[in-house]
């Protein structure tokens, strides 16, 4: 009796003793960073904690216990900042972001979020554990700092390394494409050449980068604020978006795990007249058209506009297309096409009609797209969407387009060969039973890492060496160097005792007469 009082006891502690008060901050310039830390907010906030959630987009919708953070002053640098035309650029074969205006987003975000009266507010508060954005969290480290609490990352951008590196994780360049770049783990000799100097280039740039932010963390915190580089060796643990069977297979450390699809769901059913508009297709079923959060349909060129209505048009599905603009934008709009600003993907990517998706390549619905077992058509434009079609493509269940060289006819024989080739849809139920079959869920795993650092204040005990190594020192170039030393004065020296040998056996050895 006397151990079940205490099993008892420890089962409601379990739930309610651990409670803790947990700040979350992304300062990711797409409101797709947030779906991640709602999906793990939702489930912490089940687990009774209390849950304070800082980042540029005010909120759609209402989730209990959570209280969420827009400080005005980052909320209008944002939506300043993204008034873009990205697909006009990648049309024309040039960079959807300027290199100065990818600079610049970093340190000109910070000072707009930590110069806000609400940031500010929240600094005089207290919490137990931090989780930022593994994409973008050097500004936040300062707030962190500050604190004096231990902090986690969730690595939103799935192919990015950097918040790995910088934890003394392994990331080699010859297996580990850059996510800027189209690569896929198998790479040539040329490939591995351009990768390793896309990532030697960016992780300069990045120092760079980093000295501005780190100039406007002194500016608004203090002098006392050591380099985030420095802060970040220190984080407790990485909740990578990312998993071996939709990104690549990698050696992880221990305050490490993969927690990719952690947003995705069940479909459920869908609004009347979604539901209505596909039934009307019959069995020939559906096309799902969405460019995601980023990348505005509405914002397209005409030109890019045209083709897809000629493409739709030829179709013999019903097309849904997620367009946040007007349907009297679009001249000749066919009958099988139905427009929405906003459309529930995860209820379409697992309706049982749905024919096949024509998407950017975005991350996250390149996951679901696997949760799913859809095939895929993907247009990417910029950041991550190549590599991430590129690995769509190389398992199997996706083709990637170009939109530099996109023409109605190549579109059209895409979204049809995804459709009638059964390899692809093979290949995306394939994946998509690979994915399903872990132990436990990628929330469940959140859930318990992020309790067990709080259990373990920090557990510093899972933190690689390697982390306060440079470059040097972890690849062994000093090693290598110091070896290179000794031999040569090894061999100095046995050439200067060889040397010294000859010359005393000359001195001993007597000459001979000479003959007369």
């Amino acid at each position: 009796m006397k151990n079940l009082i205490i099993t008892s006891i420890f089962l409601i502690c379990a739930g309610s003793c651990l409670s803790a008060d947990i700040l979350m901050v992304t300062m990711g310039g797409t409101k797709s960073h947030k779906i991640p830390f709602w999906e793990l907010a939702k489930g912490l906030i089940d687990r009774g904690h209390n849950i304070t959630f800082l980042n540029g987009f005010p909120s759609d919708f209402h989730i209990d216990g959570l209280h969420e953070v827009t400080p005005s002053g980052l909320v209008e640098y944002i939506q300043n900042y993204t008034n873009w035309d990205l697909v006009g650029a990648r049309m024309l074969g040039e960079m959807p972001i300027s290199l100065w205006d990818g600079i610049r987003y970093a340190f000109q975000s910070c000072d707009a979020m930590l110069e806000d009266a609400e940031t500010q507010a929240l600094m005089n508060r207290n919490f137990d554990l931090a989780i930022l954005d593994g994409a973008y969290p050097e500004c936040a480290l300062g707030m962190v700092y500050q604190y004096k609490i231990p902090f986690m990352y969730i690595n939103t951008v799935g192919f990015y390394t950097g918040s790995l590196s910088n934890s003394g994780n392994p990331g080699s360049f010859s297996v580990t494409p850059n996510f800027y770049s189209s690569f896929t783990d198998n790479m040539n000799i040329l490939e591995r050449a351009m990768n390793t100097a896309i990532q030697i280039t960016s992780d300069v740039v990045h120092k760079f980068v980093m000295a501005c932010v780190y100039r406007v963390m002194k500016e608004r915190l203090g002098n006392h604020i050591p380099h985030p580089y420095d802060i970040s060796r220190n984080v407790s643990f990485i909740l990578q978006n990312g998993h071996a069977v939709v990104s690549y297979p990698r050696a992880l450390n221990p305050n490490v795990a993969e927690v990719a699809c952690i947003h995705c769901k069940p479909a459920k059913p869908l609004p009347k007249d979604l539901e209505d508009f596909i039934n009307s297709a019959g069995e020939s079923g559906f096309i799902y058209v969405s460019m995601g959060s980023s990348v505005k349909a509405a914002n397209m060129p005409i030109t890019l506009r045209h083709l897809l209505v000629q493409t739709f048009a030829r179709l013999p599905y019903h097309v849904l297309w997620k367009y946040e603009g007007s349907a009297a934008e679009i001249d000749d709009l066919s009958d099988n096409v139905m427009l929405s600003r906003w459309l529930p993907q995860q209820d379409i990517l697992g309706h049982p009609r749905l024919r096949a998706f024509v998407t950017h390549g975005g991350l996250l619905s390149m996951y679901e797209t696997v949760f799913h077992g859809v095939p895929v058509v993907t247009m990417p434009v910029f950041c991550d969407h190549d590599v991430n079609s590129a690995k769509a493509e190389l398992d199997g269940y996706a083709i990637k387009l170009d939109l530099e060289t996109l023409t109605a006819v190549q579109l059209y024989k895409s979204i049809m060969k995804v459709i009638h080739d059964p390899q692809y849809r093979n290949a995306a139920r394939f994946r998509q039973r690979l994915l399903l079959d872990q132990r436990t869920t990628p929330l469940e795993t959140s859930v318990y890492w992020t309790e067990y650092v709080l259990r373990h204040k920090g557990a510093y005990h899972l933190q690689s060496p390697a982390r306060n190594m440079n470059w040097l020192q972890y690849y062994l170039i000093d090693v290598a160097a110091l070896y290179m030393a000794t031999i040569y004065l090894i061999y100095f020296l046995i050439r200067r005792f060889l040397l010294r040998f000859d010359v005393i056996r000359s001195l001993h050895t007597p000459t001979k007469a000479k003959k007369l």
